[in-house]
């Protein structure tokens, strides 16, 4: 069994969860997560810990930002869209358990003011912003190192939430040009 409480979105994530993984979960019924569920989370922070494990889309990374800004603590996972794409809905409830549990073995703890070691320099030198295939780029990396697809100026933030190293960095660009996202 997971320790932490899971939260999602609604029912059909749960039930996707819980074909997965032997877990309990938070449903914060959609994308207007009311103050009840926000101390539902908070009390499961101290007494267990969380995992925000939401839609691979717009609603999703919205979620994900007001629960992680108002309850800190939190950990997140992520299931890369292709994964959580069926018939052209994007959603937990659509993933595999096989996805399910590599997101959640592959969780990232955010660190407020945790130390920027990526650079915006370096973003750009990678080809994740100012590059005519920058969204495809920072989509591959995102899945690569788990974390998630971002716009450019979130995925500078992100990185440094996630404590990501240069050296993870340049080793999952390496892994984008071997792909042939380079041109």
């Amino acid at each position: 069994m997971i320790k932490e409480l899971i939260v999602v979105e609604g029912k059909s994530d749960t039930a996707a969860v819980k074909r997965a993984v032997d877990a309990d979960t938070i449903e914060t019924g959609g994308s207007a997560v009311d103050k009840r569920v926000i101390a539902k989370i908070a009390l499961a922070v101290e007494r267990r810990g969380v995992i925000i494990l939401t839609d691979p889309d717009h609603a999703g990374e919205r979620i994900r930002k007001i629960v992680s800004s108002k309850v800190p603590g939190c950990k997140h996972a992520f299931i890369p869209e292709e994964d959580a794409t069926l018939k052209g809905d994007i959603g937990v409830e659509n993933a595999s358990p096989e996805a399910i549990r590599h997101a959640l073995e592959n969780v990232h703890t955010s660190f407020e003011g945790a130390p920027i070691l990526i650079e915006m320099e370096d973003l750009m030198a990678a080809g994740m912003i100012v590059h005519p295939k920058a969204a495809q780029r920072r989509m591959a990396l995102g899945n690569i190192l788990g974390i998630g697809y971002c716009n450019g100026k979130q995925l500078y933030k992100r990185l440094s939430m996630f404590g990501i190293t240069p050296e993870e960095f340049a080793k999952a660009v390496a892994q984008i040009e071997q792909g042939g996202l380079s041109s």
